[in-house]
């Protein structure tokens, strides 16, 4: 394509009168800094307030998929938290049962050390017993010594 001389000139006065283009707005530095206010529906964590929420929210009660995904991870959040604690729980009840404690020696209970130091409950009181006359025989072989 080819410009004649007067074409050129009419092209680069139209380029300078052109107005410059506005500033864009400056929303990026709201969200990357302090987030303005938000409805409790996008805040909310625990998952029956944000079923309320979604509730109070719709009018004929019909949600969003996008709002129903995030209900959804709420629960599935919550239920991780809930089995975490529940393990530690259990983790520290087991350490608490496997530590030898002076009570259970003063007691005459047989104590049983496995090679992890787990101890183990005897089944029935035949095999405590097993236990009781094995810790004896030991006791009376240290004696000797």
């Amino acid at each position: 394509m080819s410009f004649d001389a007067r074409s050129l000139e009419r092209l680069q006065e139209l380029g300078r009168s052109l107005p410059k283009p506005l500033p864009k707005p400056e929303r990026h530095k709201e969200t990357k800094g302090t987030p303005g206010k938000r409805h409790r529906v996008e805040t909310e964590t625990d998952p029956q307030a944000l079923f309320g929420e979604l509730m109070k929210a719709s009018e004929d009660g019909t949600v969003p998929p996008h709002l129903m995904d995030r209900l959804r991870q709420a629960e599935s959040d919550q239920e991780r938290k809930r089995q975490a604690a529940q393990r530690e729980q259990l983790q520290a009840l087991q350490s608490q049962t496997n530590r030898p404690t002076d009570g259970l020696k003063a007691q005459g209970k047989p104590q049983e050390l496995r090679p992890n130091q787990q101890r183990r409950r005897p089944a029935n009181s035949e095999e405590q017993d097993l236990y009781v006359a094995f810790q004896q025989l030991l006791l009376e072989g240290d004696e000797e010594d």
